[in-house]
């Protein structure tokens, strides 16, 4: 199995048990499947093998957001939030594969712990930890006032993690635009002007900051 955070440490030869031990089953999606629904009411966790997906929230109203962008190694599913519930799901954004284990297993629970059930575990801790650095950038792009503010927050912040000013938008600009919580039709006209002021080039889903 190609190898994924939750893993690390965990010898080649030992994985195979390892799953085994966790009720594993793997399974592929095409893009737009829904992965996951109702998040609180299963107990198993999800994480991203290859691929991508979305963490998407609808409220009363039907405005849907995006909650995450769930990435290779990141994991998903209701243990892990007080707020996930009825309204959250998770959505494929490109083809993908997944990995479900039964969380009361992840944790040894069952009464069957290895011994690199402690490895598990601290692996799963620090893939959280990142994903709360995550959503805390999330929050700073969410509080900029003005959707260029927030567009620019936002590609400052994947310029870091991409290591480059020519940086490559994980969705859809439609999905950009549920991301940032803006009017996509408003959001356009905003890179629009931003492309006319030379603050930078877009051509499809790749965009260069050339002045920051």
């Amino acid at each position: 199995m190609e190898t994924i955070k939750l893993f690390k440490n965990i010898p080649k030869e030992n994985e195979q048990d390892v799953l085994r031990s966790l009720n594993a089953r793997q399974i592929t999606f095409t893009k737009d499947m829904t992965i996951l629904s109702n998040l609180s009411n299963t107990n198993e966790v999800g994480m991203i093998i290859s691929g991508s997906a979305s963490l998407i929230r609808i409220d009363y109203n039907g405005n849907r957001s995006i909650v995450a962008d769930l990435k290779k190694s990141d994991l998903f599913g209701g243990c892990f939030s007080d707020y996930m519930n009825e309204e959250m799901s998770v959505i494929a954004t490109s083809d993908c594969d997944v990995l479900f284990v039964e969380y009361d297993r992840l944790l040894g629970k069952n009464g069957k712990r290895t011994k690199y059930h402690e490895i598990l575990i601290e692996n799963m801790i620090e893939i959280m930890m990142q994903k709360i650095n995550a959503y805390n950038r999330r929050i700073e792009v969410l509080n900029k006032r003005t959707i260029r503010d927030k567009l620019l927050e936002y590609f400052h912040i994947l310029e870091k993690e991409q290591s480059s000013n020519r940086i490559v938008l994980p969705f859809t600009y439609t999905l950009l635009a549920d991301f940032l919580s803006v009017d996509r039709s408003a959001m356009m006209r905003e890179i629009k002007n931003l492309k006319d002021e030379r603050i930078i080039e877009a051509n499809g889903k790749t965009v260069t900051l050339i002045y920051r």
